[in-house]
């Protein structure tokens, strides 16, 4: 699949532009009935043409290497960052919102969740109120 990606990605300055639709599985019904045809090797109708493709339709590079996942691996050390209850803590005390507006959102929406008692963070629980 990484070599028809490449392949598109050269040919993308041909066009004025390329467009990709992810079409979700459950709307895909040609698709699938498609599939399921070739899997049950049932006898082809008349009237369809079958072409198969024995050898890749490109032709890869080969000057790809393929690198083991335990080379990828980066090593990430966490710098010393504020505890994740801190900014619930100064959102329900003083309503002190991060500058950053999707984290402001986050925020508020996951605040619900949360109520101080005592200056402690306790979550919600929806039946009893309190955990």
């Amino acid at each position: 699949m990484d070599a028809y990606c490449t392949k598109i990605g050269k040919l993308e300055g041909k066009f004025y532009s390329i467009e990709y639709h992810h079409v979700v599985h459950d709307q895909n019904q040609l698709t699938d009935h498609l599939s399921k045809l070739g899997s049950s090797r049932i006898m082809i109708l008349p009237g369809v043409f079958v072409q198969d493709l024995l050898t890749p339709s490109i032709k890869e590079d080969k000057g790809v290497q393929e690198v083991h996942p335990a080379e990828q691996l980066v090593l990430t050390v966490a710098s010393p960052a504020t505890d994740w209850k801190e900014q619930f803590i100064k959102y329900l005390t003083s309503a002190e919102v991060p500058t950053d507006k999707t984290e402001t959102e986050r925020l508020i929406r996951q605040s619900k969740h949360y109520v101080l008692v005592d200056g402690n963070l306790m979550r919600k629980n929806a039946k009893e109120g309190i955990l």
